[in-house]
C-alpha cells in the first residue's frame, strides 16, 4: 500500500511539472549555520559556558568520537572565509545563531560580554559589505549553563531572562539585522527535558519537555510583542520563529492512519505553531484531549501539559510576522504505542517509520502549513542532505535538485508564499550528537589546516548558479 501511495503522490506532482522553473525575483537565497556547531572558541574572550559545553565536557560519550564544539570550525576566527564563502555561492541572505553565552556569559544583564557583541558586529558589517542581509536565530539550543542551574526552559523565569537577552540583540544590532528567529526548532531541543544525551540531558518525558515548550512558547510572545512596541518603528525588521518537521504521510489509505498522521503533524509542529499562527490560537485540541486523557488515566491530580490562561491565548495569538520551517524527509505512520509512559511518544500513539527522501513530502508540508496558518510568508531555513565527505557529492546535488524542484511546485503551482530557503548548511558543521562524522556542508572544512581552510564542493557550484540566476535547470527531474 505504501508503494501505492507514493506512486499516486508522484504522479500527482508530475502533472503539474508544467510550472514555470524560475524562482520570485525578489526570492533570498542562502545558507544556515549554528553558532555551537560551528563558531569555536567556546571559553575565549570572556563566553560562558553554555549546556552544551557542559554536557560534551563531562559526558563526551553522547557525542560519537567523543568531539566536541569546542573548535568546531573555528569561526570564531574564520568568518571572514565563511562570508567569502556566501560570496561564492551567491548567495542573498546567510542564517547563523547568537551564541547566548557568548553575550551574556551568565545568561543575565549583570554582564554584559562587549567582546562577543563585537565579534557579532563584525560578522554583520561584513555582510552588508558583501550584499548578503543577516538571518538571526536567538537561540539555537545553547542556553548558559548558569540558567540550567536556576532549571533552565521548564522555569519560566526564563521568559524574563530571554526577553531582555533579545532587548540587547535589538538594541546592538537591530539597526542591521532586518530578519530575526527567536528560536530554532523547539520540539527538538526540548526533548532535552525529557532524555539522556540532548542537552541539557534531564530525563522527564512527559512532564519537562511540556513545562519546557509550554516556557518556550511564552517567551517567544513576550519577544514578538517586545519588537513590535520598542523596536519595529525604527528598525523596521521581521520576528519569527523556526519549527521543524519531517512530513508525516499516513501508512495506508485508512482513516486511522490519516487521523494518526494528523496527531503526528499536531504533536511535532502544531503544539508550537497552532498557538503562534492559528485563528483560534492555544494548543492544537487533538495534543490537549490525548495529554489530559492520558494525564487522568494516570492518576493525576492535573494535565501533565499546562494550560494557557483566555489572556495568554489571545496574547500568544498572531505574535510572529513570517513562518519559519525546517524540513529534510518524509516518515510513514499508523497508529500505536510506542515509548516509555508518561512520555511525548506515547501520548501521540503513532508508530512511525524510519525517516525516506521524498521531496513530495516538502511539497505537502508547504501547502500544509499554508492551509493551517494563513495569511504568514515562509522562509524555509533548513534543508540538506547528510553524506560522509568529500568534495564529490553529487547525491547532495541530486537531493537539492529535487528540493528545491518540490518547493518551485509548492510556489508557482500551488501559490504557497515561500520567499526565502537557506541550505543546511554552508560548512561541514560538527552535528550534535554525530560529530563530525557525517556532513551537510555545501563546503568543506580542512580540520587539519591551520587556518581550517573552507574548499567549495561541487553541490556548492550547482547552488550558486540555482542562487544567482533564481531558476533550476529546465531539464530538472523531481522523482
Amino acid at each position: 500500500m505504501r508503494l501505492l501511495i507514493t506512486f499516486t503522490a508522484v504522479l500527482a506532482v508530475a502533472s503539474a511539472q508544467n510550472a514555470t522553473n524560475r524562482f520570485p525575483a525578489d526570492f533570498m537565497f542562502g545558507a544556515a549555520t549554528a553558532a555551537y556547531q560551528v563558531e569555536g572558541a567556546w571559553n575565549e574572550d570572556g563566553k560562558g559556558e553554555s549546556i552544551q559545553d557542559y554536557m560534551f565536557h563531562n559526558y563526551p560519550e553522547y557525542m560519537i568520537g567523543e568531539d566536541n564544539g569546542d573548535v568546531a570550525c573555528d569561526s570564531y576566527h574564520q568568518y571572514l572565509q565563511d562570508v567569502e564563502m556566501l560570496k561564492t555561492l551567491n548567495a542573498d541572505i546567510y542564517r547563523f545563531s547568537i551564541a547566548w553565552s557568548r553575550v551574556l556569559p551568565n545568561g543575565d544583564l549583570d554582564f554584559i560580554n562587549q567582546a562577543g557583541i563585537d565579534y557579532y558586529n563584525n560578522l554583520i558589517d561584513a555582510l552588508l559589505a558583501n550584499g548578503i542581509q543577516p538571518l538571526v536565530t536567538m537561540y539555537h539550543w545553547d542556553l548558559p549553563q548558569a540558567l540550567q542551574y536556576i532549571g533552565g526552559w521548564p522555569n519560566e523565569l526564563l521568559v524574563d531572562y530571554f526577553v531582555e537577552y533579545a532587548r540587547l540583540l535589538f538594541q546592538n544590532f537591530g539597526d542591521r539585522v532586518k530578519w530575526w528567529l527567536t528560536f530554532n526548532e523547539p520540539h527538538q531541543f526540548t526533548m532535552g527535558y525529557a532524555m539522556l544525551g540532548v542537552a541539557p540531558s534531564q530525563p522527564a518525558p512527559g512532564i519537562g519537555d511540556y513545562l519546557a515548550t509550554h516556557t518556550v512558547i511564552k517567551a517567544h510572545a513576550r519577544v514578538w510583542h517586545m519588537y513590535d512596541e520598542e523596536f519595529r518603528a525604527t528598525q523596521n525588521g521581521s520576528v519569527g520563529i523556526t519549527l521543524n518537521m519531517d512530513w508525516p504521510e499516513p501508512e495506508t489509505n485508512s482513516t486511522e492512519d490519516a487521523e494518526a498522521a494528523d496527531r503526528a503533524r499536531q504533536f511535532v509542529m502544531g503544539m508550537f505553531a497552532h498557538p503562534i499562527y492559528s485563528q483560534d490560537g492555544d494548543y492544537p485540541a487533538v495534543v490537549r484531549q490525548q495529554v489530559d486523557a492520558n494525564s487522568a488515566a494516570e492518576g493525576r491530580p492535573r494535565s501533565r501539559l499546562p494550560t494557557f490562561t483566555q489572556e495568554e491565548i489571545e496574547y500568544i495569538r498572531g505574535s510572529a510576522d513570517f513562518f519559519g520551517m525546517n524540513h529534510y524527509n518524509t516518515t510513514f505512520v499508523t497508529p500505536g504505542l510506542t515509548g516509555e509512559s508518561p512520555s511525548k511518544t506515547r501520548d501521540t500513539a503513532v508508530i512511525t517509520s524510519d525517516p525516506v527522501r521524498l521531496p513530495w513530502g516538502l511539497r505537502k508540508q508547504l501547502n500544509w502549513v499554508a492551509s493551517q496558518y494563513p495569511g504568514y510568508p515562509i522562509i524555509i531555513t533548513e534543508n540538506g542532505r547528510l553524506n560522509f565527505g568529500g568534495r564529490n557529492d553529487t547525491d547532495r546535488i541530486e537531493y537539492y535538485t529535487e528540493y528545491l524542484g518540490a518547493m518551485l511546485e509548492a510556489i508557482n503551482t500551488d501559490g504557497v508564499p515561500v520567499i526565502g530557503y537557506t541550505a543546511w548548511s554552508l560548512i561541514d558543521t560538527i552535528e550534535w550528537n554525530l560529530g563530525f562524522t557525517v556532513t551537510y556542508g555545501l563546503c568543506e572544512v580542512d580540520k587539519t589546516s591551520p587556518n581550517m581552510t573552507r574548499t567549495p564542493k561541487e553541490s556548492a557550484a550547482f547552488m550558486s548558479e540555482v542562487f544567482r540566476t533564481k531558476e533550476l535547470p529546465s531539464q530538472y527531474n523531481l522523482y
